[in-house]
């Protein structure tokens, strides 16, 4: 079983992999050439990036072999989502982060402690999916008792309502605040001009942390020709909000940087936009191949070629690690395989509030 999970998980190189976008991204200042975090910390990241890389190609492998229906997700992010994962403060109510994720958020949701079991089931849409009931497309979690909103397939909605959970929480008081991403090329849609315009208003701004990952790409039409901006973060700095533009395919950049945005949005109770530039490892989704990209940055190999030249980790431990989980997702695909389907009659479930089954076109 071990040979047969790892000849699955191993990526899918492609002839035709995307070009890259005409105006590649100017580097960034970064924390590459350091180490301030503590060993412990990044041999931690490292770890849950493997696992969430090695989750995202058992899905896509699930999808490729016809025990998945539609894939897509976040490889080539792990770098940003996981250190995003380890700062957010979990829990249900007002007092805790209110979390408007996209579809990329895999990563993040492991660093919370959440098990990939999960995210399997929902590929597979069978009954014991955690966050629809086999109902939803992968990727799109929800979780209640950590205020994770439903994520959602039309693109950008949550930037319209991080600012809802955001006031309710200004009224509250404490320090939890509403967390929001998507994508660049979503930032062209209204909603994302509105949580800028209702986060932002003098004397009554709202603790809002809005994240823009920005893969370049808006499906096939790449960032230059969508966007007039050079850098995303730029939108922000009309509404008066601290902004920045970070390296999100640096875990320890990303983890210092983000560290200060929240705390900046706890403290201070007022909007923050980060713009994290990040990688496409797999395309758009399984609508576009989901075959591996030759040409984008590897973020955990960067990362992995660090914590070697420090002496954190050689190749055979990353090896080790990636094998381990390879093994461990390979068995758990398995046991998805024989779990049932749902039940017709559950359709209605979770549609209208406190009354599962409830048929809406009965007399």
């Amino acid at each position: 079983m071990a040979r047969d999970a790892k000849k699955m998980s191993a990526p899918a190189k492609s002839a035709k992999a995307e070009k890259p976008a005409a105006k590649p991204f100017k580097a960034l200042v970064t924390h590459s050439d350091e180490l301030p975090l503590e060993k412990e910390l990044l041999l931690s990241m490292h770890d849950t990036m493997v696992k969430a890389r090695v989750l995202e190609e058992r899905l896509i492998a699930m999808y490729k072999t016809g025990h998945g229906y539609f894939w897509i997700g976040g490889p080539g992010e792990e770098a940003f989502n996981v250190p995003l994962g380890l700062l957010i403060k979990k829990g249900m109510g007002p007092a805790y982060d209110y979390l408007h994720f996209h579809y990329r958020q895999s990563a993040t949701l492991l660093a919370m402690g959440e098990e990939p079991l999960g995210a399997l089931r929902q590929m597979k849409n069978t009954a014991l999916d955690p966050y629809s009931g086999g109902r939803n497309f992968a990727g799109h979690f929800s979780k209640k008792e950590w205020n994770l909103v439903p994520v959602s397939s039309p693109i950008e909605v949550q930037y319209g309502m991080a600012p809802g959970t955001a006031l309710v929480q200004k009224r509250f008081g404490g320090d939890g605040i509403s967390i929001v991403t998507g994508g660049d090329a979503g930032t062209a849609e209204g909603d994302f001009a509105s949580c800028l315009v209702w986060s932002s208003r003098k004397g009554q701004e709202l603790p809002v942390l809005i994240i823009v990952t920005n893969n370049r790409w808006g499906i096939s039409t790449p960032f230059d020709q969508v966007q007039g901006v050079e850098k995303i973060s730029d939108r922000g700095v009309a509404f008066g909000m601290k902004t920045k533009t970070i390296d999100g395919n640096d875990p320890i950049s990303a983890y210092l940087e983000l560290k200060e945005a929240f705390e900046y949005v706890r403290t201070e109770r007022k909007p923050y936009l980060v713009e994290a530039h990040v990688s496409r490892l797999y395309g758009h989704s399984s609508a576009s191949g989901a075959n591996f990209a030759t040409h984008e940055t590897d973020c955990i190999a960067q990362f992995e070629a660090k914590l070697e030249k420090a002496g954190y980790l050689t190749k055979k431990q990353a090896q080790a690690i990636r094998d381990r989980y390879t093994e461990q997702l390979a068995e758990l695909a398995n046991q998805v395989k024989e779990e049932p389907f749902p039940d017709g009659s559950t359709i209605w479930d979770h549609v209208f509030h406190g009354e599962p089954g409830r048929d809406p076109f009965a007399s």
